[in-house]
């Protein structure tokens, strides 16, 4: 065979080969891309508290205050989200006790977690806040009063709240808001996306756009 011949074909399987190898690696990436989830970042714990479906294919991620006016005004918001597109939004809340008082809040909310009452003690201190999250002064025995009217059994809620898996509940995600640069609440993420238009609108806006491309 002519040298200059075998010369060009040797150059022609190694560019195959090569561009073979590149459309190999960047599909082996899009897998991996989509096997990560929004599970495997510092957005979602296990141990997370989740509003809705668990396995609806949006995630609404919320670092919330309890104490938090703004998370307050926009709580009718998200269950609004939430009554609206039942099938394919779940909301995971992210506990960010900025105020003074809101870890103990964090704390009621746990234990009634362990009650299977988070969602209605949740509501009930979203609701009564101006009662108890009182800036500089909150008044955390009407916080428990409150919760204990929602239907939370007070005595073992409280063992429950200082129990040590409560502890870390906080330490990871007071490490995770700072992984995350939150510097204010509420701070939405949707399907690991920021809210950078922080309004109503925006959230809304944010959310359709990922169900959209599902329906």
């Amino acid at each position: 065979m002519n040298r200059r011949i075998l010369v060009t074909l040797t150059a022609l399987v190694a560019v195959l080969v090569f561009a073979g190898g590149a459309y190999y690696y960047a599909d082996q990436q899009k897998k991996s891309a989509a096997v990560l989830t929004i599970e495997d970042t510092a957005l979602v714990r296990p141990h997370s508290p989740v509003l809705g479906k668990a396995d609806a294919p949006v995630t609404i991620v919320e670092f919330f205050d309890p104490s938090c006016e703004a998370c307050r005004a926009f709580f009718p918001l998200v269950k609004q989200i939430l009554a609206t597109y039942p099938e394919d939004v779940r909301v995971v809340i992210r506990y960010t006790p900025f105020h003074e008082g809101s870890d103990e809040a964090v704390r009621i909310l746990e234990a009634a977690r362990k009650q299977d009452k988070f969602e209605a003690v949740l509501a009930a201190l979203v609701e009564k806040q101006p009662e108890w999250a009182i800036h500089g002064q909150p008044d955390l025995k009407r916080a428990w009063s409150i919760a204990g009217d929602a239907g939370l059994e007070l005595m073992g809620a409280r063992l429950a709240s200082v129990k040590p898996e409560v502890d870390e509940v906080l330490r990871i995600d007071v490490a995770d808001v700072k992984a995350n640069r939150v510097e204010q609440t509420p701070t939405f993420f949707v399907n690991g996306k920021p809210l950078l238009n922080f309004s109503e609108q925006g959230l809304l806006d944010l959310v359709k756009g990922e169900i959209s491309p599902r329906s």
